[in-house]
Formats: C-alpha cells, structure tokens, sequence
C-alpha cells in the first residue's frame, strides 16, 4: 500500500528534530496535440529563449543534452500563487487588496491588485504605498508587523500573507537604514523541455490586408490615441507637429508586411519529452521560527501543505502557460525524501489536498498561531497613496473625450 502525506506526518517531519529533506513532485507533461507537438517556451529579452544543458537518461544511459526553459521557477511560483487567489474563498486563506477602482485607467488595467499578484509579496512597493482608513499602511499596526516580519518573527505573515513564507520575499523597498529581511522559498518548481528538435526555428509570415494599402505611404500620429481616426496621411508633407509621429502605414496596422529573418518571432520547440519537477525544502521551513516547539512545527507544516494545495490546483489536471502551450499531466510520481533514501507516496487531489490543508490549520492554530478563526474572511482593502495616484495618473493619460 502505497503511503500518505499525512498531518501527522507533516510535524513529524518539521519538527525542530526532524531530518527529511522534502517532498518531490515530478510530472511528464504532453501537449495538447499529442507528443512531440510544438510547445512555445517562455521568451526573454531580444525573443530568445532560456537555454542550456542537462544530464538526461537516454536509452538506460546518461546523457548531457540540450534544453529549454519553458516555465521558470518565478512564474511557477506566480500560477500557484493565482491558484490560491482563484481558491481563496474555499480554502479561508486571507487576503489584502489594493482597491483602484476610484481611479480612470485604460479598461485592460486591473480595478484592483491582491496580495496574490503583488510582484513582491509583502515586501512590495504597492503595499508601502497604500493607506489603511486614510492612515499610510505601514504605520497602521498590521502594517507595521508585516513590515517588520523576518523569518524568525513570522507571525503577521502567517494572519496575513502565509503564501510568502512559501515562496519568499525579500523587504528591499523600505530603505537602506530599514528592514532588509530575506526569506527563501521553500517550493520551487520549473518545466523543462528536453531534446528540443530545432531550438532555433522562427515563425515568418505575412501580415495581411484586404485592400492593400501602400506601406510606401507615410502618416501622422499621435502615438497615444489613434481613436477615432486620429491620424492623418501624408501627402506632399515633409514636416509634422510637435509631439506627432511620422511613419509607415504598416507603424499603425494597414498595409500587407512580411516578415522574416530577425524579425520573425521564434516558433514553438518539439521536445524529446517536456518536464515538471517540483520540491518543498524541509530544511527552509525548518529555518522558520514562531515560537514554541509545537508552534513551530505546526507553522511549518501548515505551510507545506498549502504549497501542496496550491501545486495541486495550479497543476493537477491539464493548464495553460501561453498561447501555444497547453500541457496535460499524463504521468506523475510523488516521493517523500527522508534522510537517506526515497519513499514513493499517493499524490493528492484537489479535494485531499483541501482536507490536508484543514487539519494543518487546526493545529497550528490549537498552537497558537494567528490562523484559523483569526483569518479575515472579507480581504483588507486598501486605497493607493496619493503619491502612487499620481504616479498612475501620470503613466496613464487617458485622452480627453470630446
């Protein structure tokens, strides 16, 4: 009978004694349109993809091969993090939100920015820069112990934001004379793809035009609004207003444009085989703090089971990274990682995963922990500082209406 990730086990493991290093989750990926279909990987600057090389069994034997990166570990960490947003509710985890909604933002910005997205976690700058019932947060009380949260004075952030205990953060925004508190992530995650068949393909094509207008032809602009006809062709004109571009009808989307060669972006990578492994470091949550020694280990295992949960229902059933990269776990293997040898145990599901997470609470809470019953159901809502309005309102001129 194949063994259970267990509560019981859990504080076993991350107990201040405890010597198992973790849990590994390692899932073979297919893609949407079978084996050995293009799969797009992740781009960097100047459209290149995170290559490089690994050892690899091919045919029984070890190999060095090429590979790419299709999904790094910060964006792994970002689609758990979205996983929990998605599943707040159910799974009473809290939850801070900045509310923009009293400001006038172009309609693809978002009305609102939870602890779950912010780029930074608890040390993020939109978080420095908000206010709590007209008071700046970070001198409001809750403010100033998440703050001030260090991985051995962790518990606002087990109230407030528990997921950055999981993930990490780093308090860099406060100031050189200020709190420059680090925490590792104890998850990691990453999708690979290895034996890519032409890493370096690109995609030419054709931008069309039904009525193919002449991209020789030249137009004026306003490169912030081009609204309501808001440009003009150029005839016989050598000079333009201030303020006003001037360039190729093809700069404003009209006229038929190949493209090719360098500008071609790169296309989607058969793989050999595409790849997630993901681990929880025992040994990084063992580093956490909170008080007693059941306090600490009920803490600590409250914690990896949330990063369970998230993984499950981030990646327990088939997902999308991007457009040309729709993925379905077709075989996956969880091993519990003691001191000195692996032990194979039943992957959870969603609803497992939930039940885990639960009996987590409860006993760090029993422990003493701010969670639980002492975790806001309704999120803390927060309003931007008018430093940050102004900024925003800055970057986002929105034209004026006639």
């Amino acid at each position: 009978m194949t063994a259970e990730i267990t509560v019981e086990r859990l504080l076993r493991a991350l107990g201040n004694d405890g010597t198992d290093a973790g849990v590994t989750i390692r899932a073979l990926l297919e893609p949407l349109a079978g084996p050995g279909a293009p799969v797009k990987p992740a781009t960097y600057a100047g459209g290149q993809y995170a290559r490089g090389k690994r050892w690899w069994d091919v045919g029984g034997e070890r190999q060095i091969v090429e590979t790419i990166t299709i999904d790094g570990v910060p964006s792994q960490a970002n689609r758990c993090e979205a996983a929990l947003e998605a599943n707040r509710t159910r799974l009473g985890i809290p939850e801070i939100v900045l509310d923009l909604d009293g400001l006038e933002l172009p309609p693809h910005l978002p009305r609102r920015i939870s602890s779950y997205r912010f780029p930074h976690r608890n040390a993020d700058a939109y978080l420095r820069d908000a206010m709590l019932d007209g008071v700046p947060f970070p001198k409001t009380p809750v403010g100033e112990a998440i703050f001030a949260a260090t991985a051995d004075r962790s518990e606002a952030l087990f109230e407030w934001m528990p997921h950055a205990l999981v993930y990490g953060f780093w308090q860099s925004h406060l100031g050189k004379k200020r709190s420059q508190a680090k925490v590792a992530r104890a998850w990691t995650s990453e999708i690979v793809g290895y034996r890519p068949a032409d890493p370096e393909a690109r995609v030419p094509g054709l931008k069309g035009d039904p009525l193919n207008l002449s991209v020789d032809d030249r137009a004026a602009f306003d490169e912030n609004d081009l609204l309501g006809g808001g440009w003009e062709l150029l005839v016989g004109r050598a000079k333009v207003g201030a303020g006003t571009k001037k360039e190729k009808l093809s700069e404003i989307g009209h006229g038929q444009v190949p493209f090719g060669d360098a500008d071609a972006a790169p296309a989607g990578v058969s793989f050999d085989a595409v790849v997630q492994q993901a681990t929880i470091s025992f040994p990084r949550l063992r580093q956490l703090r909170i008080g007693s020694e059941e306090a600490d280990s009920a803490g600590r295992a409250l914690l990896a089971a949330l990063a369970l949960t998230a993984h499950v229902a981030a990646f327990g059933r088939a997902f999308t990274l991007r457009s040309g990269a729709d993925l379905r776990p077709v075989e996956t293997t969880w091993l519990w990682r003691g001191p000195g040898d692996d032990e194979p145990v039943a992957p959870l599901d969603f609803e497992a995963a939930v039940e885990l997470l639960r009996g987590c609470v409860e006993r760090a809470e029993a422990a003493g922990l701010p969670v639980g019953s002492r975790w806001t159901q309704e999120p803390l809502r927060l309003e931007p500082a008018p430093s940050l309005v102004k900024a925003i309102e800055a970057t986002w001129v929105l034209p004026d209406e006639d």
